[in-house]
């Protein structure tokens, strides 16, 4: 169907019943004919970003968070929003039995942007808090994709999009469970993208350098919980790498979300998205030196880099 340009002066708003359970408002009638997409990681940043550029895009947007009170903030925003703990797999069957029943099973797209880091060094890294960290980053990201996945499949069309960063192909210290967990899911997308040839569903990655949002700081959080600094051998580096994690200044090269929510449309529209969408200076700068330098010499750069 074909959607009538909202700036068109034949174009008005269908009534709204009373019972409706989408709001009434000027996304209606697009949300109702447009294509629909599932956001994880709302709450703020990347995901909170594009859940906003999507939707101006004339996406029908499903906003996740995992807390209620994320959830009701962008239920006031006007989106239609779940809550979803990737660590649970009865929050991510009951999300995915919202969004079949609210979508009629139909569903465009998924971007699976909602992830966390774990700061520390790979020595100081308990066996549970190495597990936490995949649990969010892999395997409920997993779990929530092959639920979603024959939606798609029967609809011969879709889109699965994975924000990575820069830490899935380039290694940084003091980085290592999040690195680990980047990596793992590149290697499946990469194994799943091979696998849907023919299907018309497509698998993207995105590695975005440094981007303005609330990542350090929710980083902070982890290293502080799971940390023991003190009883360390590097201690003394730790007090270094506390302060860069309480800082509010941007890293180097450091973009808005807005960057991300580019190569994520691009994914979406194009009819050949790329398989990997590099964001930012510095993730250009280390796929261009690994390719030319020996491991050795790329160690000596990236050990500069903190």
């Amino acid at each position: 169907m074909r959607l009538p340009d909202r700036k068109s002066k034949s174009f008005s708003l269908p009534a709204c019943g009373r019972d409706d359970p989408i709001p009434c408002n000027v996304n209606y009638y697009f949300m109702k004919n447009s294509k629909t997409v599932l956001i994880t990681g709302c709450s703020s940043g990347i995901g909170y970003h594009c859940a906003h550029a999507l939707r101006s895009a004339g996406y029908r947007v499903l906003a996740t968070a995992r807390k209620d009170d994320d959830v009701a903030r962008l239920k006031n925003e006007g989106f239609e929003a779940f809550r979803l703990d990737l660590d649970d797999t009865h929050s991510i069957d009951e999300a995915v039995s919202w969004v079949k029943k609210r979508t009629g099973s139909r569903l465009f797209a998924l971007f699976n942007n909602g992830a966390y880091g774990q700061p520390g060094a790979v020595e100081d890294l308990s066996r549970e808090v190495l597990r936490a960290q995949f649990e969010t980053n892999l395997f409920g990201t997993h779990e929530l994709t092959v639920k979603l996945l024959p939606i798609m499949i029967e609809a011969g069309e879709g889109r699965i999009v994975q924000n990575s960063s820069v830490l899935g192909f380039a290694a940084l210290r003091y980085r290592g469970a999040y690195n680990a967990s980047k990596f793992a899911l590149e290697g499946l997308s990469d194994t799943l993208r091979l696998e849907l040839d023919g299907t018309g569903v497509y698998v993207s990655i995105i590695e975005p350098g440094p981007i303005r949002s609330h990542f350090r700081s929710n980083a902070l959080v982890k290293f502080l919980e799971h940390i023991d600094r003190d009883k360390s051998r590097l201690s003394h580096l730790y007090k270094k790498k506390l302060q860069q994690l309480q800082s509010s200044e941007d890293a180097p090269f450091t973009l808005g979300p807005e960057a991300v929510a580019k190569a994520l449309l691009h994914a979406f529209e194009s009819p050949r998205p790329k398989t990997r969408y590099r964001v930012t200076f510095p993730t250009y700068l280390f796929y261009w030196l690994k390719k030319v330098l020996p491991d050795r010499a790329m160690d000596g750069v990236l050990r500069r880099v903190e």
